[in-house]
């Protein structure tokens, strides 16, 4: 878990025997309950943005993203995709 100056507080109630199997758990690896969950639940949370692909459009907008996807690609497009392919994704 990377460390950052700022936190927040996160409550949570959960049944005794989910408790029991999560604390099992972070102590399986070496971690408290806090570490624990909010690891796992960064993970999670990564995997459904990124599962992010079906997005719906109305005509107007369908007509110009398959434009967009059509135009020949050029110079100034080569330095915008590696821009983005040299940065962080939202949720790191």
């Amino acid at each position: 878990m990377s460390t950052e100056t700022a936190t927040k507080v996160i409550n949570l109630r959960a049944p005794a025997r989910k408790q029991s199997l999560i604390d099992r758990a972070a102590k399986v690896t070496g971690k408290n309950r806090s570490q624990f969950i909010i690891d796992a639940s960064v993970e999670r949370a990564r995997e459904v943005l990124a599962d992010q692909v079906a997005f719906e459009l109305d005509e107007k907008a369908w007509k110009k993203f398959r434009s967009a996807l059509d135009a020949p690609f050029g110079p100034e497009d080569t330095l915008a995709l590696s821009r983005l392919l040299n940065s962080k994704s939202p949720w790191e």
